[in-house]
């Protein structure tokens, strides 16, 4: 009996170390829900699953330590619940972020993003009005793009501007970015969709958020009309931006997805293997033999040899 109960106890510590790595794949969507992905209400499920997992297990732990079998029947109920929610959260996180890339373009460093490539329930929400209006507001105040670009003076610096700039030895040798330079950055999806012009709109780079209309053909892209030199506005109306963030929302949840999986595996095992300590503490409680039925004969037989 003390041993199903030392293994019950050290089952119930194990899943409550494996809630903290849920509990932190929650908080990190939520960190990046304030600064990048900007979609506020996708790490609740996480975290809600994460620190069900770390109450239950407490109570799995103290019914295990003090022989209390509510507690232990409590814990496995709920456990198998608590497996099958990550479970379903896990498959609707692959479901709703199957679709959809960035493409790439000839000689550039970075992808472009289009709206029509994604669909689903994660599309629909992030580009309608309701939503979208607070997700580029964020984008907006979480000042992605201008972090992407050299300002001086807090404003985007141009090569003009640059040679009226009093260098330190240091900085003589730095040259403004060129478009060529700029072609080969690794860009997020985010600063692609939202902090330049589709490439196909053919505009002319200034810096890195300053773009003109060239004297090229002009594609047929809503996208190209929406673009603004403001630094306030950009392309934050754009469906490339849009498309941006479905792509970031993509790449932090199959991340996630990826310790929720490895996790919701190890919390399988446990719970099998505590499953059937419980049996074998209700089989020592009431004495049972271990492999041996407790049936008896209400009579004996009248048959003798």
């Amino acid at each position: 009996m003390r041993t199903s109960n030392h293994l019950i106890g050290v089952l119930n510590f194990l899943t409550f170390l494996l809630s903290i790595p849920i509990l932190g794949g929650g908080i990190w969507l939520s960190s990046r829900a304030n600064n990048t992905d900007c979609l506020k209400f996708l790490q609740w499920p996480l975290i809600i699953i994460g620190i069900s997992i770390m109450v239950v297990s407490l109570a799995g732990f103290a019914g295990a330590c003090y022989r209390n079998t509510f507690l232990l029947r409590l814990y496995l109920v709920v456990m198998f619940c608590v497996i099958a929610v990550l479970i379903g959260f896990i498959i609707f996180a692959y479901v709703v972020t199957d679709k959809g890339s960035g493409r790439s373009v000839v000689n550039k460093g970075y992808l472009d993003y289009y709206l029509e490539d994604y669909s689903g329930w994660l599309e629909e929400r992030v580009a309608s009005d309701a939503y979208w209006g607070k997700i580029s507001s964020c984008i907006r105040d979480s000042k992605v793009c201008r972090k992407l670009a050299r300002n001086f003076n807090d404003q985007p610096e141009t090569a003009d501007m640059f040679s009226q700039r009093k260098l330190t030895s240091v900085q003589v040798c730095s040259q403004p970015e060129t478009a060529d330079m700029f072609s080969q950055r690794k860009l997020t999806s985010v600063q692609s969709g939202c902090c330049k012009p589709p490439t196909d709109c053919n505009f002319v780079y200034q810096n890195e958020t300053v773009w003109m209309s060239g004297a090229g053909l002009i594609a047929n892209n809503p996208d190209c009309t929406k673009w603004n030199n403001d630094q306030q506005e950009l392309c934050y109306s754009c469906d490339s931006c849009k498309a941006g963030v479905l792509a970031s929302l993509k790449k932090s949840w199959r991340k996630v997805s990826v310790i929720n999986i490895i996790v919701m595996i190890i919390l399988v095992i446990v719970y099998i293997v505590a499953y059937y300590a419980y049996r074998n503490n209700r089989r020592m409680d009431n004495d049972e033999p271990y492999g041996e039925a407790r049936m008896t004969k209400t009579q004996p037989s009248a048959f003798h040899l």
